[in-house]
């Protein structure tokens, strides 16, 4: 196949078209935003980290055990996640616990899971 074919033969443009959609597009610092979660969400230790949360809140041990990293590395993930607003953390005494910043991070999950089964 040649790249002619993904391209338009004429050069015409539908300016209601254009319209409809420029009316409906995000804002740049909304699209930035968008991408930046995606971004985070693009690292498979990022999503397992995400996925062992959306089951239950855990602590950095818990984690480093679950996934067999350091508690070093498990918590330069956690503060990824927590500047990208994904997670959320509790003090319990001397123990952090973490959990997942909303029921939104969760859909995005199960909605990555079903694209990725199909």
């Amino acid at each position: 196949m040649s790249t002619d074919e993904y391209v338009c033969e004429v050069e015409y443009v539908n300016r209601e078209a254009v319209e409809e959609v420029r009316r409906g597009m995000l804002s740049d610092g909304l699209t930035s935003r968008v991408a930046d979660i995606f971004k985070i969400l693009g690292d498979p230790t990022r999503v397992r980290i995400l996925h062992a949360l959306s089951l239950r809140e855990l602590c950095v041990c818990d984690l480093s055990a679950l996934l067999g990293m350091s508690q070093s590395a498990v918590s330069h993930q956690l503060r990824l996640l927590r500047s990208a607003g994904l997670v959320r953390y509790r003090r319990e005494g001397k123990v952090v616990y973490y959990s997942l910043a909303d029921e939104h991070i969760v859909k995005l999950l199960e909605m990555g899971v079903e694209h990725a089964r199909e």
